[in-house]
C-alpha cells in the first residue's frame, strides 16, 4: 500500500513539474546536491527554506505594510464627517494634481484650469462663518493643509494664501459690508485673492519698517511702494495691500482690486522652489483706493498678526505635509528599488533613515494637532504658532533631505518627486516667519525679555 502511495505522488509530482524548466535549471545548478542537501534539512529549517523561497517569489507591495504616514494614527481624533472631507481632498489631489504636479513646477506655471475642480470641493474658508464658508474646526484647515502639500507644496501655497491670508484678512479687518461683497465669491474660487505685506527691502522688520506708504486725499487714500514675494498676485482678482499711514505712522489694510490704475505686477523668474506658484513684485504708484475699499478694522499692526497668528498654524500643519510626501514616497522607492538581490528597504542604514524621518514627522504631526486644538478652544498665541512654524520647518528640512538620501542619485530627479519636496520645503523655512524671528517671539514668551532689536 506505502508503495501504491509513493508511485501516486510520484506520477503527480511529475504532472506538475516543467521538464524545461527543469532543464534550465540544472544547467546552472547541481540538482543531485541540491535534493541531496534537502532532504537532509530537519522539518524547522525546511519551513525556513520554504519561507524565504516564498517570499522571494512573491514580489510588490501587497503583503507589505501600508505606507502611511500618520504613525500614531491621529487621524483617528476626526469625526466621521472631518474624515470625509479629508479622503475627498486627498483623492483629488492625487487624482487631478499628482498627475500634473511635475509639469507645472518645472515649467514654473500655474494650472489654471484646476481651480474650478479645487472650489468644487467646498473647503476655502474652511473655518469661517456664514458667507457660504463650511464653519468647521481649525483641526480641518490643518489636515486640508497637510494634505494639499503631501502632493504638491505649490497648490497649498496657492489655496493657503487665497483661503488663509486673502480671505482671512477680509474674515478679520474687513466690515460687514466688505465681507458680503467678497468672502461668498472668494469661498466658491469664483474670485481669487493675494497677500501684499512683505516688501523688497523689509521681511522680517515690515512690523516696523514698513516702507509702502498711504496718505488719506478726501474720500480715497493714495498707495505708494512696493510688495515683494505675493503669491498669486499675477492673476489674482483683489490683493491686501498693507500700508503705513503717512499722518499716524500707524500700519493699515486695504482691498485692491485688479487692473486698479498704478497698480501693477511682475512675476518672479528663476525661483528654485515653490515654482508653480505665480509670485509677483507689486508696484504701487499714485495708486487711488476709495474710502470703502480700506479694510475697517484693520488700524494697526496688531490686526495684521492676528491675520498671521491664525495662518502661521496652516503653515506648520503644511511643513508637515510636505514632510510626510517626501516620506511616504521615499518608503514607496525603498521597498521597490533592489541592490544586490534584495529591496533596499531590507538594509539597516536604510531603515535607520526611514525610521528617523517617521520619528519626526510623528512628532510634528502630535503637534500641530494640538497647535489646532489650542485654537478651536480660543487659547492660541503667537509663541504657540511661532514654536510650531520654527520646528516643523526645521524637522521637515531634516526629513526631505533624508528622504533624498535612500534615494540616492534617483533623488535629484523630479520623476520621482522628493526633488520637489526638497526645494519647496526651503521656502516653507522661509516664509511666514523666518527661524530667527519666531525664535525670538517663543523667547520673548519664556524669559520675559524681548531679545528684538
Amino acid at each position: 500500500m506505502r508503495l501504491f502511495t509513493k508511485i501516486k505522488s510520484i506520477i503527480q509530482l511529475m504532472k506538475e513539474v516543467n521538464f524545461e524548466d527543469l532543464s534550465k535549471i540544472s544547467e546552472k545548478i547541481d540538482l543531485s546536491k541540491i535534493m541531496k542537501t534537502v532532504g537532509e534539512l530537519d522539518e524547522t529549517q525546511l519551513d525556513g527554506l520554504m519561507k524565504m523561497l516564498t517570499e522571494k517569489s512573491k514580489k510588490g507591495q501587497h503583503q507589505l505594510p501600508p505606507i502611511d504616514g500618520d504613525f500614531y494614527d491621529m487621524d483617528l481624533k476626526l469625526t466621521q464627517e472631518q474624515r470625509a472631507i479629508q479622503m475627498k481632498v486627498r483623492n483629488f489631489m492625487e487624482d487631478e494634481i499628482e498627475p500634473i504636479a511635475n509639469k507645472y513646477w518645472n515649467k514654473a506655471q500655474f494650472p489654471m484650469e484646476i481651480i474650478p475642480k479645487l472650489a468644487a470641493l467646498n473647503i476655502c474658508g474652511v473655518a469661517y462663518k456664514g458667507y457660504g464658508c463650511p464653519d468647521l474646526p481649525f483641526i480641518m484647515e490643518g489636515i486640508i493643509a497637510e494634505e494639499l502639500a503631501r502632493v504638491d507644496v505649490s497648490i497649498s501655497t496657492f489655496f493657503g494664501v487665497h483661503s488663509g491670508l486673502a480671505m482671512g484678512s477680509i474674515y478679520l479687518c474687513g466690515s460687514e459690508e466688505q465681507k458680503q461683497e467678497w468672502l461668498p465669491k472668494m469661498q466658491k474660487m469664483e474670485l481669487i485673492g493675494a497677500f501684499g505685506l512683505t516688501e523688497p527691502n523689509v521681511g522680517s522688520a515690515v512690523a516696523g519698517g514698513m516702507e509702502t506708504t498711504c496718505r488719506q486725499d478726501g474720500d480715497e487714500w493714495v498707495l505708494n511702494g512696493q510688495k515683494k514675494w505675493i503669491g498669486n498676485a499675477t492673476f489674482a482678482d483683489v490683493t491686501i495691500i498693507w500700508a503705513r499711514d503717512e499722518a499716524t505712522n500707524k500700519v493699515k489694510g486695504f482691498l485692491v482690486r485688479k487692473d486698479t490704475q498704478g497698480f501693477t505686477t511682475e512675476k518672479i523668474e528663476d525661483k528654485m522652489a515653490l515654482r508653480t506658484v505665480q509670485n509677483a513684485i507689486i508696484t504701487l504708484t499714485n495708486c487711488r483706493i476709495s474710502e470703502q475699499d480700506r479694510l475697517q478694522h484693520a488700524n494697526s499692526f496688531r490686526d495684521t498678526a492676528k491675520v498671521l497668528r491664525m495662518t502661521r498654524a496652516g503653515v506648520a500643519w503644511q511643513a508637515v505635509g510636505c514632510a510626510r510626501g517626501a516620506y511616504e514616497n521615499a518608503l514607496k522607492y525603498t521597498k521597490k528599488r533592489e541592490q544586490f538581490g534584495k529591496p533596499i528597504a531590507s538594509f539597516q542604514l536604510i531603515q535607520n533613515h526611514l525610521v528617523e524621518m517617521l520619528s519626526n514627522l510623528t512628532a510634528m504631526k502630535t503637534m500641530v494637532y494640538r497647535l489646532s486644538e489650542l485654537q478651536d478652544q480660543g487659547l492660541l498665541t503667537d509663541e504657540h504658532a511661532s514654536l510650531a512654524k520654527v520646528f516643523c520647518s526645521l524637522r521637515t528640512r531634516d526629513v526631505v533631505s533624508q528622504a533624498r538620501e535612500v534615494m540616492g542619485g534617483n533623488g535629484i530627479l523630479l520623476e520621482y518627486k522628493v526633488a520637489r519636496f526638497v526645494a519647496d520645503a526651503e521656502a516653507i523655512y522661509s516664509y511666514e516667519g523666518t527661524k530667527e524671528i519666531n525664535t525670538l517671539i517663543v523667547g520673548r514668551a519664556i524669559t520675559g525679555y524681548s531679545a528684538f532689536v
